[in-house]
């Protein structure tokens, strides 16, 4: 474990980046003395490499800010000499949309856009990974086009300016025949410190959710008990009604009362030993175990144990009343890009900036270079500065003030001045860039704590060990990584996912730092506190152990077989959802999203937090509403 990883992409940070895609350098940059970091030769965050996502020196001034500290050390105001119709503070998802539709309404408008990372997209966040001469690319974020519910005309309508037909491009793209030719399912790891020894076992299904011609293989070859087995086979095939009497109304009111782990005990009456299988069913979806999920979402979302129940779909009403998944009616089309929704960060910033990226097609997006030196240049309509965060909002007789500082902190403070100004920030942080908000708006927007997770995404020489094993994904509750992940092959443009065994790979190893027992809003703030805490070396040392555990008997080496990872660590990652466990009973126009979302002056406020939604299209609806209230 403590030999060195042989990493021969270790320039990848810098000549990679110069280099780029494969498909043409990247087009000349700004002189090294632009006083923008972006502008440097090379600038090129997609191929950094450690700790990314709420990477170091995205988010330090805003702790000082958080903390009462800012203002005390800052230094006097520096005048931008700037005037802008609209400044947005983020470009996430969010955050570009709502600069798209401002110049969609107001075309000759002057924007500017301040984002504390050093990259666009926000959690739709690009891995860019060069090995062997080959570009891989995987989400760092937001994974895909997806939602509970059909995306609106205002969501749909930008999808469709920038070229994205979701249907078109699963039909085209997606290509998940390629690890089913070699026979691959999922994996259950079998922790030694429950089990006394490691074993992984393929089900010989893809997903969690058993086929019937498989589960009992899968369970005789387990290290189950007898009664542990018999209550997975009950809750995965069974068709018990355990609410007899009640009508399909009651039983969902029933659910939406307890957690699906309390559900499993108490009303399917399970073993406590099905929990080390079923506990973190709910990580990726929520990044809390099922002790702190509904039953009803649990339901909605496909879980098993409720096939006797005999419930119908809910219609969803895009309020969070409704379970969010696959149990609901009229969802939306799904596709995923290689790189997730980046590429949708990065066409939008296309159609915003067009001399920044070329190309003009949803197909060559995913293979374009980006420019970052195109981003920010005087005097143009639209400007994208990066490595700067807002620390400041104020309302003024003239529209609004803004001051923001470079995200590390310790550099100048700036100002610039706008009619109008959309914070597409994270909710909680902005109460305390607009101290003046009502006490009541500012506690709605406190409350609303995102959910953490880390996506670590690692390169590898190759993927025979999967094949010798026979899985593509592994289950690993026990582990340090719950989720492990062969990524998805998707064909698109210019890029072609990998189709031999010999060729390099990418994984994706998720891991969400929950705490059992706590209640959900507890248990992302114990989270997002130990994410900050962690340094790269302890992801590293994860990846390399939990790898070699599940994967040696493949003939996989850690230290000879990966060869880079990047951890996308977000201490703030999903936006919050309702949920009937914790959230009570209270109109949807008394809900703290709703109630902190409102307009102040001349700021609006426009992220996937205030629509109560962790889905790119409510990122999407709260900008086009934001928008909407400031210029009608």
């Amino acid at each position: 474990m403590d030999r060195p990883i042989l990493r021969r992409d270790f320039l990848q940070g810098a000549a990679v980046g110069i280099a780029a895609l494969g498909t043409g350098s990247a087009t000349a940059a700004m002189p090294a003395s632009s006083s923008e970091p972006q502008n440097a030769p090379g600038y090129y965050p997609p191929t950094r490499l450690g700790l990314r996502g709420s990477h170091p020196g995205s988010f330090e001034a805003a702790h000082e800010v958080r903390d009462g500290d800012f203002w005390d050390g800052a230094a006097k105001l520096e005048d931008d000499r700037e005037s802008y119709d609209l400044i947005v503070a983020g470009a996430g998802i969010s955050g570009l949309a709502a600069a798209h539709f401002y110049r969609e309404r107001k075309p000759n408008a002057r924007v500017l856009i301040l984002e504390n990372h050093d990259d666009f997209g926000g959690h739709a966040k690009r891995n860019e990974f060069h090995i062997d001469g080959r570009m891989l690319l995987i989400n760092g974020g937001t994974l895909e086009i997806d939602s509970p519910t059909p995306y609106s005309k205002a969501a749909s309508g930008l999808l469709a300016q920038i070229g994205v037909d979701p249907v078109a491009l699963s039909r085209k793209c997606d290509h998940p025949e390629i690890y089913g030719r070699h026979g691959l399912s999922l994996g259950v790891f079998f922790d030694k410190e429950s089990f006394g020894r490691d074993r992984l076992v393929a089900t010989g299904s893809r997903h969690r959710r058993f086929e019937a011609k498989t589960i009992h293989a899968f369970l005789n070859k387990s290290p189950f008990s007898p009664q542990v087995r018999a209550d997975i086979l009950r809750i995965e095939t069974g068709h018990e009604d355990y609410y007899p009497g009640l009508t399909p109304d009651q039983k969902k009111d029933r659910l939406a009362k307890i957690s699906y782990r309390d559900y499993l005990l108490h009303v399917v009456k399970a073993d406590p030993g099905v929990m080390w299988f079923y506990q973190h069913h709910t990580d990726e979806e929520w990044a809390c175990g099922i002790d702190a999920v509904s039953a009803i979402d649990c339901w909605g979302f496909g879980l098993p144990g409720f096939q006797g129940l005999k419930l119908r779909p809910i219609a969803t009403d895009k309020m969070g009343y409704t379970p969010a998944g696959y149990l609901t009616t009229g969802g939306s089309p799904t596709f995923h890009f290689p790189d997730g929704n980046a590429s949708i960060a990065r066409l939008i910033v296309r159609r915003l900036i067009p001399e920044a990226i070329p190309g003009a097609t949803a197909e060559d997006i995913v293979t374009a270079p980006c420019d970052y030196s195109k981003l920010d240049l005087p005097g143009a309509p639209l400007r994208l500065r990066l490595n700067s965060l807002v620390v400041r909002a104020r309302t003024t007789k003239e529209g609004v003030e803004i001051a923001y500082t470079p995200s590390a902190g310790g550099g100048a403070v700036r100002r610039a001045r706008a009619k109008h100004c959309v914070l597409a920030s994270w909710n909680m942080m902005i109460p305390y860039l607009c101290p003046e908000l009502p006490a009541q708006q500012k506690a709605a927007l406190h409350s609303l704590v995102k959910a953490p997770l880390v996506y670590t995404n690692v390169a590898i020489r190759n993927w025979q060990s999967f094949v010798q094993l026979k899985v593509a994904r592994i289950y690993s509750p026990g582990l340090y990584f719950v989720d492990t992940t062969l990524n998805e092959p998707v064909d698109i443009g210019r890029y072609q996912s990998p189709r031999k065994p010999s060729q390099p790979m990418l994984l994706r190893m998720v891991r969400t730092p929950d705490r059992a027992g706590l209640t959900e809003y507890d248990q992302n703030r114990t989270g997002r506190a130990e994410l900050l805490a962690t340094p790269f070396e302890t992801f590293e040392r994860n990846v390399r152990e939990q790898l070699g555990r599940m994967l040696s008997s493949g003939g996989f080496d850690p230290a000879r077989d990966i060869e880079a990872i990047i951890v996308n660590r977000w201490p703030h990652g999903y936006a919050p959802e309702y949920s009937s466990l914790f959230d009570g009973d209270a109109p949807p126009d008394k809900r703290p999203n709703v109630v902190g979302r409102q307009r102040f002056g001349n700021i609006a406020i426009a992220n996937s937090d205030a629509g109560f939604a962790a889905y790119t299209d409510s990122a999407i609806d709260q900008a086009f509403r934001a928008v909407g209230e400031l210029i009608g």
